[in-house]
């Protein structure tokens, strides 16, 4: 798809190749790139009015400027189309290479590909500012063949899709397009009104049943509201009585009746309600009293209904971070589902939860930079980085996906420390303007042991993220292969130790090491085969003891307890403040930014294996 003058993007392009995983910091365009499927492809959107606003437009700018109308442009090209859909609009198809990624007939060799390209069909939506009708108009088209007359007018050129056949609603339902927004459970999404997802269920079984709304007016007419000796009855009476003395009524059994409403079918839509009994609750209440988490799935099952009734395998789904108020077997089990029985499932998340489900290959990141150009890449992990070792990293590899940068160290312990020593650094006057790892967008990342750290930093750099490396001195000096890795940290540095329990003893000031081991005694995890504190200890009898209890819980996080206790910068050992220190430096000069794209702004290409 190419987006242009569309929200915060003023030019783009994004490849969605089959399942895919929308990657990208906050603001990169992810909910654009949904939003705007839903303008070419959502059989409900153009029921929206106005379908587009002011704010739809590149920098809010829709008025007319050096004699042109800024107009939204989002053209989509589908692929992998079904024989009924080629059959239906075949002639707007044109010949696509999977080589190119292009239309065949605009590449070269057109013809050596013929026998290997598919058909595929390109669409348009185009919207923009009328001044004359002071109001904004916009509309889907098939973007092929353009049709214009042999000498067309200004107004046939000025039109809104000029020279193109108009993509209908009915044409659309033919791409199965279903969004699911974040926090789609207003009032809307589950009432009967127009376009909503119960309308949309009640439009398809329709086409199979008959008409389920004249059926179900049938049914309430026949209500009977005033049956005879009720108390109604007795005030219809009188009511019959008072009129008829002043109007003329009609012959009818009852001129003067009570019913439920004007039965008609708006009005039956704004009325008629979905109501649900979840446990551990035996009493049905109305959709919009359940908890978020509910309604969220509730919105989610009714949209594997719709997308059944389509025919699953016809369905583009997009889906904006459905992990909203789901805990995380309910996230696994959504995504599951849709990868399993979608035929193109388009997400966006910031959970590892789901993330995690995408292999590398799937992963499509975002990018958008301060002129609103925005750009697409796929990721290739390293070609001797085995699928196996991403495999048992792939949690902490989802958390990277949505990191800024990422801080490779060596195990449980380090991966503890760090955020511990980000604190102190945070907390001292001292240290001016200095941002947390977690507000700079860090992911400290465990490869679990010394020799590990290089092997991650060409996986990292491959994501076009800053990557920084920190472990101990190995046993062995690292091979030649290994140290050549670790040219592709932005940072790295090789501890002056054989572990960072010794680093901490060594530099950590004894009164610190006062402060924690009183500390920790107090905890019921504190190591049973070690002594306890004693009041006027050397300071060769505590760096002793610290040490030893460090050792009997490493892993367990006393690394940094014992960091928790420094109260300034002077407190911590030099090595790991600094190491810190220059990551921010690093990040706050923009030395290391996410790039946006090849030099000839093409895409990177989307790796097949996972």
């Amino acid at each position: 798809m190419q987006l242009q003058n569309f929200r915060g993007i003023k030019q783009g392009a994004v490849f969605l190749d089959g399942h895919c995983l929308l990657a990208g910091s906050n603001s990169a365009g992810k909910s654009t790139i949904c939003e705007a499927l839903d303008l070419v492809l959502g059989p409900e959107r153009m029921a929206r009015r106005p379908v587009i606003d002011e704010y739809d437009f590149f920098g809010a700018q829709y008025q007319e400027h050096d004699g042109e109308l800024p107009e939204v442009r989002i053209e989509v090209v589908l692929t992998d189309l079904s024989e009924v859909a080629q059959r239906r609009f075949g002639s707007h198809l044109r010949l696509w290479s999977r080589r190119t990624n292009d239309f065949l007939d605009l590449g070269p060799n057109s013809l050596q590909e013929a026998d290997s390209a598919e058909w595929c069909l390109p669409v348009v939506f185009c919207g923009r500012y009328d001044p004359q009708e002071d109001d904004f108009v916009g509309g889907t088209f098939f973007a092929h063949p353009e049709n214009l007359a042999d000498e067309p007018t200004a107004d046939d050129t000025a039109a809104l899709g000029a020279g193109l056949k108009p993509f209908t609603r009915a044409d659309k339902r033919h791409c199965g397009f279903l969004y699911l927004r974040p926090n789609r459970t207003g009032n809307r999404a589950l009432t009967f009104q127009r376009g909503s997802l119960l309308d949309t269920i009640v439009r398809l079984e329709a086409e199979l049943a008959g008409p389920l709304w004249e059926s179900t007016l049938r049914t309430l007419d026949q209500v009977t509201i005033a049956a005879a000796d009720s108390g109604f009855d007795k005030i219809r009476t009188e009511i019959h009585e008072r009129i008829n003395r002043f109007v003329t009524l009609g012959d009818a059994p009852d001129p003067v009746d009570f019913r439920a409403s004007e039965i008609t079918r708006e009005h039956l839509r704004e009325v008629l309600r979905l109501f649900i009994a979840t446990q551990p609750s035996t009493h049905s209440v109305p959709f919009n009293r359940l908890s978020t988490g509910s309604l969220n799935l509730l919105v989610f099952a009714l949209l594997t209904y719709i997308a059944e009734l389509k025919g699953d395998k016809s369905v583009i789904f997009a889906i904006e971070e459905p992990e909203i108020a789901l805990p995380p077997h309910a996230q696994r089990r959504l995504v599951d589902f849709v990868l399993k029985n979608m035929g193109q499932v388009i997400v966006t998340s910031h959970s590892p939860y789901v993330i995690e489900k995408f292999a590398p290959s799937r992963t499509v990141v975002i990018t958008r930079d301060g002129r609103g150009a925005l750009t697409s890449r796929g990721i290739a992990l390293p070609p001797d980085f085995k699928p196996s070792k991403y495999r048992l990293y792939r949690r902490q590899f989802a958390e990277a996906i949505l990191a800024r940068a990422v801080l490779v160290v060596e195990g449980a312990t380090e991966a503890a420390l760090f955020p511990a020593v980000s604190d102190v650094l945070e907390a001292d006057p001292a240290v001016p303007d200095y941002v947390h790892i977690d507000l700079a967008g860090i992911t400290v990342f465990d490869a679990q042991s010394d020799v590990n750290v290089p092997l991650f930093a060409p996986v990292f750099k491959a994501l076009n993220k800053p990557v920084y490396g920190i472990h101990d001195q190995p046993n062995k000096p690292l091979t030649a292969a290994l140290a050549a890795k670790t040219t592709d940290f932005t940072h790295y540095e090789e501890l002056a130790y054989k572990g960072v329990e010794s680093l901490l003893v060594a530099e950590v000031p004894v009164d610190v090491q006062r402060r924690f081991l009183d500390a920790v005694a107090q905890r019921d995890d504190y190591p049973s085969g070690c002594a306890r504190p004693v009041a006027g200890a050397s300071e060769e009898q505590v760096s002793s003891l610290t040490a030893a209890v460090l050792a009997a819980r490493k892993g367990d996080g006393y690394g940094a307890l014992l960091i928790a206790e420094c109260k300034s910068r002077s407190d911590l050992p030099a090595v790991l403040a600094d190491f810190l220190l220059a990551i921010d430096n690093d990040l706050r000069s923009g030395a290391s930014t996410e790039a946006t794209g090849g030099e000839d702004g093409t895409l990177a290409g989307v790796s097949d294996e996972d």
